[in-house]
């Protein structure tokens, strides 16, 4: 919680798809009690439902279509552009599925975070549900980390944890750490944007003291 009065962190969100990310950021993060403030969502794609979730919570929608600026190198120089225009103090990536250049996040390094739907290092890149059931893992789970030039490589923040139970699926693994996601994706962006957490080198500091690991969550127990 800010303290009254105090200025807010302001925070840009970049986007891809639906939003559930976003919307759980909105929904925890946000308002008269919340930590931040979001200076506008960023999406790579023109009408996806996330644009629709920040013209709904009153947040300014910007679109850098990818398609439109004709390859890599010019989407990354649009991406800057606007992104100098808005001044974030943190940049948090909500299900944006575009890999960013080295320049930008060396730019914000120690203030861009991401969540990925593996316990990292384990399983970066795409399809890690169905990763997880080929290869037989008892636990499967999300990582909220900071985001460096290696893909989904940055250190560790916090990870939600479960269990696979037998008859799991690709979909019902998808449904269980988007759940995990929602709880601590606002949360991780809370202890940033309150000072709780920093990186410092390539290490996480929480309330003052080098982490060896990321905060673990584990899912609630069924029964």
């Amino acid at each position: 919680m800010t303290t009254a009065g105090a200025a807010r962190p302001r925070v840009a969100v970049l986007v891809s798809g639906n939003g559930s990310n976003l919307q759980a950021i909105i929904d925890r993060c946000t308002g008269p009690q919340g930590s931040i403030e979001l200076a506008a969502v960023i999406s790579d794609r023109p009408e996806v439902f996330a644009l629709e979730r920040a013209r709904q919570a009153g947040v300014a929608g910007v679109t850098v279509d990818y398609r439109a600026t004709g390859d890599r190198e010019a989407f990354a120089r649009s991406l800057a552009a606007e992104l100098d225009r808005l001044r974030p103090d943190f940049v948090v990536l909500a299900g944006f599925m575009r890999i960013l250049p080295a320049t930008l996040v060396d730019r914000y390094r120690g203030r861009m975070l991401n969540v990925h739907p593996s316990l990292l290092p384990k399983y970066p890149g795409l399809d890690t549900y169905r990763r997880v059931l080929a290869a037989g893992d008892p636990w499967h789970g999300a990582t909220v980390h900071f985001v460096t030039a290696d893909l989904d490589a940055g250190p560790a923040i916090v990870q939600y944890r479960l269990r696979v139970r037998p008859g799991d699926t690709a979909q019902s693994l998808r449904e269980r750490v988007q759940a995990g996601e929602h709880q601590i994706y606002p949360q991780a962006v809370g202890w940033i944007a309150t000072g709780r957490v920093t990186l410092r080198e390539h290490t996480v500091f929480m309330d003052g003291a080098a982490r060896a690991a990321p905060v673990i969550v584990d899912e609630p127990s069924p029964d």
